[in-house]
This record gives structure tokens, C-alpha cells and sequence, in this order.
């Protein structure tokens, strides 16, 4: 089969696309006919050598949606021709870069018929984070105000869909330019987050109630600020709090919760993702593909990813 991979650590230029072994299912696994793969920014890590990876040459990528081609022992929830869509991939393991991969049964959920394959490979780290964020660890009830940065982002613009289903009163920072799609999407104030004034503004439109936040380095005493007594803040990504407090103690005069988390320690990811998955479906949740890549260009993929702006994911097709 075909796989991207790359043997050593490095830019985009390091994948390359090679013929590789079938994988075989060991017990509690289920080969998949990859049908897309999803691109995430957490994928560049592991290419990079940030994250570790067990061997080298290894094939990347977290999210994959395809059809069930072979059930390992042990495995009663699937059956060879299932649809199915899954996230966790190549952390410890050989990921979703391939035409077939091998993927632990609890990392995956049955994808609905109404759900395509592009979309289901979206949706799997950004639809489980989002859930993580909103209903795990925020508890975000109807009528509350959620303020979602970076709402044109992967996991920003599933955020903002969960959070306008919950019954919440949506804030989102983004690009003006992409204010009329999540209007659409759900948001209810579109923020230009390059506003000087934007503390203010939100402060001004109701502070949030729970914040869901991927640099929050940049964003630690701006969140505390905004948030209103009793709220939540959650954490996700990447990155290092350089700039911290100027004034920690507005978090304890209001009592703010402070959680950060990844996607990786959900309890069952199967689980979370047969929620996502039954709120596609009802056109709840719809990731937004913004562009297919071929294997051929998944070096091209990785570095937009990271460098380019646009509104919701990108997708390898093999």
C-alpha cells in the first residue's frame, strides 16, 4: 500500500510517499480502508521530532475516516464493510497517512451514512476536543455566554456549532473577513481579535461565562479579565504561558476555574466521537473542508496548516 511517511525528522520537504506493508490487525485493532485523512497542526509535531514517534520511518497523522476491512480479536462493535471515522492515531502508533491503517477499535465510531468521508476525517481531533471543552470539562449550560478564540480554526469553528446547539449566547475572535460564515455557523458576535479595544468589547457584549482558548500564552490575563464570576477557562494546544499574569488576583475575586487539557486523556474517545458523530448527522456539527490534498502533496497540506489562514480543515485523500 501507499503511505506518507518520513525517516527522518524535518520540514514538509521530510514526507515522502512510499510502498509499505498492509498493516494487520492486532487484538483489539480494525484495519480501515482509509477513504481521508484529516490534517491537524498536532501532526507537524510528531514530523518535527517535538513530539517523539517509536521508530523511524513512521507514517503521521491522527484522524482518519474510511470502511472497515479487517476486525483483530476481540473487536464486537465493528464488521468488515462498516463506515467508520476515528482520531488518536500516530501518537505511539502508525497513523492515518496511508491507504490502510491499523487503528485501536476504542479510537473509533460508526460515521453515518449522512456524514461523508471528507468531513468524517475532519472532524475526528476537532469534534473530541470541542466536546471535551464544552460538555467535559466546561459543563456550559443553555443561555450561558461562550466566547470561543479563534473561531475560524479547526477546532474553533466546531467549538462555535456545539456551543450555538447547547443553547449559548456565542462570542468568537477571528478575521472580519470570516465573520459571515460563523455567523452562519452559529456565532452570535464576531470579534476582530486585532481590535485594540477588544477587552472592552467583549467585556462590553457580556464577558463569557466559559472560554474556550488555543494560545492561551497570549491570552492568560485577557481571559481572566473577561470571564464573568464563577466561569471556566479551558485551555488547549500547544503552547507556553510567556506572557502569564499581570494580575492574578482578578481570578480569585471571581472565583475563575483554570483547566487545561489535550483530546488524548478523554476517558473513551470511542465514545465522545459516537456523540460528535450523532450530531453530524442531525447537520448539528458540520466541519468545514476547506481543501483536499492528494498523498503526493501532504508536505504542502502540513505547511498550510500552520502558515495559511482560512476557515476549517484540510483533508489528504489517497
Amino acid at each position: 500500500m501507499r503511505a506518507v511517511r518520513f525517516h527522518e525528522h524535518g520540514g514538509p520537504e521530510v514526507l515522502t510517499v512510499d510502498e509499505v506493508d498492509d498493516p494487520d490487525p492486532e487484538h483489539g485493532q480494525v484495519v480501515v480502508d482509509v477513504e481521508a485523512a484529516g490534517v491537524n497542526p498536532v501532526d507537524t509535531y510528531f514530523r518535527e521530532g517535538a513530539y517523539p514517534v517509536p521508530h523511524l520511518p513512521f507514517i503521521g497523522g491522527g484522524d482518519l475516516a474510511g470502511t472497515v476491512a479487517e476486525v483483530g480479536e476481540g473487536v464486537e462493535q465493528f464488521a468488515v464493510g462498516d463506515r467508520v471515522f476515528g482520531t488518536g492515531l500516530g501518537n505511539g502508533m502508525p497513523g492515518s497517512y496511508a491507504e490502510q491503517a491499523a487503528a485501536p477499535a476504542d479510537f473509533l465510531a460508526h460515521l453515518p451514512d449522512e456524514v461523508g468521508f471528507d468531513a468524517g476525517a475532519a472532524l475526528g481531533t476537532v469534534g473530541a476536543t470541542a466536546w471535551q471543552a464544552l460538555v467535559h470539562h466546561a459543563s456550559a449550560e443553555p443561555t450561558e455566554v461562550v466566547l470561543v478564540h479563534g473561531g475560524s480554526g479547526g477546532v474553533g469553528h466546531v467549538a462555535v456549532q456545539l456551543a450555538d446547539t447547547m443553547g449559548a449566547y456565542v462570542h468568537t475572535t477571528a478575521s472580519p473577513e470570516y465573520e459571515a460564515e460563523l455567523e452562519d455557523l452559529g456565532a452570535d458576535t464576531v470579534f476582530d481579535y486585532a481590535r485594540d479595544d477588544l477587552e472592552d468589547a467583549v467585556t462590553e457584549a457580556g464577558g463569557a461565562d466559559v472560554v474556550v482558548d488555543l494560545h492561551m500564552d497570549q491570552y492568560l490575563q485577557f481571559n481572566a479579565d473577561v470571564v464573568n464570576a464563577g466561569g471556566r477557562v479551558v485551555g488547549i494546544g500547544n503552547d507556553t504561558a510567556e506572557g502569564g499574569f499581570s494580575d492574578i488576583g482578578v481570578t480569585k475575586g471571581k472565583e475563575v476555574q483554570y483547566q487545561f487539557m489535550s483530546m488524548f486523556n478523554a476517558d473513551d474517545i470511542g465514545a465522545v466521537l459516537a456523540k460528535v458523530a450523532d450530531l453530524a448527522a442531525q447537520g448539528e456539527m458540520t466541519p468545514v473542508v476547506h481543501e483536499t490534498y492528494g498523498f503526493e502533496d501532504a508536505g504542502e497540506a502540513q505547511r498550510a496548516v500552520l502558515e495559511d489562514s482560512f476557515l476549517g480543515k484540510l483533508v489528504l485523500e489517497p
